[in-house]
C-alpha cells in the first residue's frame, strides 16, 4: 500500500527484455536501504526488487500485462520514474490510499501556466462499463498520475485537470511531461468500493 508522496525520481540505466517480461535497472538515491522482495511502485505501478547492485541501483521486473496496461512499456534509458516505498503502518497518510495497481493509462493534452504553479490536463479512454465500476475522477476527488497524489479539477468524462506545484515539479518526473506525453492513472480505491456496492445494491 502506498500514500502518492512520490519519494525520488529514479533514472533508467539499463532495459533487458526477457521473453514476455522488462527487467529495469534503475538509479535511486535510497536504493542502498532496500532489500531483495520489497514492494516499490514505479510510476504508480507496485514493482517488486529482485537485485540489488552497486552504485545505487537496483533492479525490478514487469510483466507483459503490467507493460500492456501502463507506460512502463514505453520507457527508455536516461527516463526519470516515480518512486516510493510502501507506507510504514504507523506514518501519517499525507496523500490517500494507493494499491500500486494501475487502471489504465492517459495522455496529457496541454500544459497551462498558472502564475507559479502548471495544470495539466490528461484525457483518457472512457469506458461506460468501467464508469460504473468507479473508473472516473470528481471534482475535488483524488487520483494518482504516475504514482503521484494528486486533486482533481475540472472533472469531465474523459478527462481531468491537476496543478502541479514547483516542488513536486522539481522532485518528479512531471517535469518531463509534455503535451503528448503516456502517464499511469489509478483512481480512487475508495470510489471504485462505493460504486460496486451501489451496483449491487441495485441488482
Amino acid at each position: 500500500m502506498f500514500s502518492g508522496i512520490v519519494e525520488a525520481a529514479a533514472k533508467v540505466v539499463a532495459l533487458r527484455a526477457e521473453k514476455e517480461n522488462l527487467h529495469i535497472t534503475l538509479e535511486c538515491p535510497f536504493a542502498d536501504e532496500l532489500h531483495i522482495d520489497q514492494s516499490i511502485a514505479h510510476n504508480g505501478v507496485c514493482l517488486t526488487v529482485v537485485e540489488l547492485l552497486e552504485g545505487n541501483r537496483y533492479v525490478v521486473t514487469a510483466i507483459r500485462e503490467t507493460l500492456d496496461r501502463s507506460n512502463l512499456g514505453l520507457l527508455k534509458e536516461g527516463d526519470l520514474v516515480n518512486v516510493e516505498r510502501s507506507m510504514k503502518i504507523d506514518g501519517r497518510l499525507d496523500g490517500h490510499i494507493v494499491q500500486g495497481h494501475v487502471d489504465c493509462t492517459a495522455e496529457c493534452v496541454g500544459t497551462e501556466d498558472a502564475d507559479g504553479s502548471t495544470y495539466f490536463k490528461f484525457k483518457y479512454r472512457f469506458d461506460t462499463e468501467l464508469a460504473k465500476k468507479g473508473y472516473v475522477t470528481v471534482e475535488k476527488g483524488s487520483v494518482t498520475v504516475n504514482g503521484v497524489s494528486l486533486t482533481v479539477c475540472d472533472s469531465e468524462a474523459d478527462s481531468f485537470r491537476v496543478a502541479i506545484i514547483p516542488y513536486t515539479m522539481e522532485h518528479t518526473n512531471f517535469c518531463r511531461i509534455r503535451t503528448g506525453t503516456i502517464v499511469n492513472l489509478e483512481f480512487d480505491i475508495v470510489g471504485k468500493y462505493i460504486a460496486r456496492i451501489t451496483h449491487l445494491s441495485q441488482d
